[in-house]
């Protein structure tokens, strides 16, 4: 018994130890940035967040442009890829069965494992010259980019909710045929409802993914530091300008202006995550 109880204590500090450490490298990673970003933040102040010109060879530095480019592409992909996965999802867990389940079940995972520079480069081959044919522009842009982003986070959205809604126990289910309810009225009235948590939480996850996703986004996405007049027209985002520039820093006021912008990518990550985990996440639990 005293073994057993020296076992759980080491267990239980091992946990905690474990537990931890996801704050402490949370808050390494904002002192490191923090840290980097200070002499673009003493210069600047916030209005490196407001201001428009990014220009490194006259030392003027101003971030919404590339905030803009990463909210605006974030929130297109977002209302592309959620009701294609979640329609995926109730396909997979419902109406699809043997073969057909499998098969499909398998090719979304796959989807999922797909590093995100080969989405780029199908991106730029495949989707640019159709963009370019039905719009008349470049075909590189805000929307190539979402489209890119879309496609690449469909497989988080709809593996997971695909699984949260399989745990929908079966006598519910059979309850609700048995009063008369067709499939669809299951779906909508028992299926997403018990499994509604999981839905949000994947698509939480989702989003947290196409925040930060620099590789697909830097193939099609250009590097413009314009705010574009339509979603067609090549913009950027803070991802394609820390892939592309940060190699290029010739001065500490530029080098540090990157860390600010990665700075406030963490901070805008860091904040629609939360808000969507602890307020949304919770009503919906609370209401359920």
């Amino acid at each position: 018994m005293k073994k057993l109880n020296i076992g759980d204590f080491i267990f239980l500090n091992i946990s905690r130890l474990m537990a931890l450490s996801v704050l402490i490298i949370l808050v390494a990673i904002f002192y490191v940035l923090y840290d980097h970003a200070k002499l673009s933040i003493d210069t600047f102040g916030l209005s490196f967040i407001t201001d428009e010109k990014w220009a490194p060879n006259r030392e003027v530095f101003g971030a919404w442009p590339a905030i803009y480019g990463t909210l605006v592409s974030t929130a297109i992909a977002m209302a592309i890829a959620t009701p294609i996965a979640l329609g995926i999802a109730i396909f997979l867990s419902e109406v699809a069965r043997g073969y057909a389940q499998k098969v499909i079940g398998t090719m979304i995972e796959l989807l999922a494992a797909i590093p995100s520079i080969v989405y780029g480069m199908w991106g730029l081959f495949f989707f640019v010259p159709i963009v370019q044919e039905f719009t008349g522009t470049s075909g590189i842009g805000i929307f190539t980019a979402s489209i890119i982003l879309a496609i690449m986070i469909i497989p988080f959205t709809a593996a997971i909710s695909r699984d949260a809604m399989n745990t929908t126990p079966d006598i519910l289910k059979e309850s609700a045929y048995a009063l008369g309810a067709t499939k669809w009225d299951v779906i909508k009235d028992v299926i997403i409802p018990f499994a509604k948590v999981g839905v949000i939480g994947s698509i939480i996850l989702s989003l947290g993914r196409a925040l930060g996703e620099t590789m697909a986004v830097t193939f099609v996405m250009g590097n413009s530091t314009k705010i574009p007049d339509t979603i067609f027209a090549a913009a950027t985002s803070i991802p394609v300008i820390l892939a592309n520039e940060f190699s290029e820093a010739d001065s500490d006021l530029y080098y540090s202006s990157l860390f600010y912008l990665a700075l406030i990518l963490f901070a805008v990550s860091l904040t629609v995550i939360a808000i969507a985990k602890f307020a949304f996440l919770k009503k919906v639990r609370k209401n359920g």
